[in-house]
């Protein structure tokens, strides 16, 4: 059960960040690159992109 839920969780986040970098305004090759690194390191590649990856420039500072 825990492993499931686990799975799901992780597919989910995977799927934000995955929409959040599409509708990025970053280059096409800086999307695809993340995107590739989410989909083949699911855990890793949505971590590593919420730590470093590109931010929405109209977010203002301090802000989710």
């Amino acid at each position: 059960m825990f492993k499931m839920l686990f799975s799901l969780l992780v597919i989910g986040l995977d799927v934000w960040a995955s929409l959040n970098v599409w509708r990025n305004t970053r280059s096409d090759g800086v999307k695809i690159g993340w995107l590739i690194g989410i989909i083949i390191f699911p855990i890793v590649g949505f971590l590593a992109w919420l730590v470093a990856g590109p931010k929405d420039q109209k977010r203002l500072p301090g802000k989710w």
